[in-house]
């Protein structure tokens, strides 16, 4: 029995290091060009080549950028986002009723009350009636916050639009010493955006998706136990 647990035990300790495995997310996944015709070879002179080859474009007049499927581009994040928010709210309700005794035929009515209701008299009560309530609210509330972002990344060129921007997504994975980052992009870029070393500002990046992700021993001491999000949670009555 006790061997059975031990292999038990190992089992389940193999399958949670197995749950903390990365695994790649398509959507960022690298995009690669397609691979052209096979062209036999031609003889060819010193200045024309007839034996053209795909992606062989010398550009002599203008910057050489990514403009096909799996060409390169490097994006830069400079990404900084402040917020902050307050609200105050306050209340105050109060109203007064009072209702005079009448008089009948020139007397004021009186009565006696059963004893069992909880008056001081029981004798000689009359109609009159004051009522009074006061109420009030007061509410305030404070939120701010602030993040910041910067590095780089490479990444592959997914698609060509029809007017010429290009759909780029791609990932890094950084593993270190207490355990794994990883920093995932897409978006559209516009070529004219694209600067002349092949960089591009993440702040120029449409439609963009910028995840920073993590585990290990670090990331696992900034995340709270699963019994103090109960607690800190909606499901909490108290």
């Amino acid at each position: 029995m006790t061997r059975i647990a031990l292999v038990l035990m190992a089992t389940a300790l193999l399958a949670g290091c197995a749950g903390f495995e990365h695994k790649p997310d398509p959507h960022y996944a690298a995009s690669y060009p397609e691979p052209g015709p096979v062209v036999p070879a031609v003889p060819s002179g010193s200045i024309y080549q007839a034996a053209y080859q795909p992606g062989a474009t010398l550009y002599l007049f203008e910057d050489v950028k990514p403009r096909r499927v799996g060409d390169v581009l490097t994006v830069v994040l400079e990404e900084e986002t402040s917020a902050s928010k307050a609200a105050k709210t306050g209340t105050d309700k109060k109203n007064s009723t009072d209702i005079s005794n009448p008089t009948l035929l020139g007397s004021p009515v009186e009565f006696n009350t059963p004893g069992f209701l909880p008056l001081a008299s029981h004798s000689g009560n009359g109609l009159g009636t004051s009522l009074e309530a006061e109420r009030s609210f007061s509410g305030s509330g404070n939120a701010s916050q602030s993040n910041r972002l910067s590095g780089s990344v490479t990444v592959t060129v997914a698609q060509v639009l029809a007017n010429g921007n290009l759909v780029i997504r791609g990932e890094k994975w950084l593993k270190l010493n207490q355990g794994e980052e990883y920093v995932q992009i897409s978006g559209i870029v516009r070529p004219a955006d694209i600067r002349p070393n092949n960089t591009v500002l993440s702040t120029q990046v449409a439609d963009a998706r910028i995840a920073y992700t993590g585990k290990g021993a670090i990331n696992d001491a900034n995340v709270m136990g699963w019994l103090a999000r109960f607690f800190s949670s909606a499901l909490f009555p108290f």
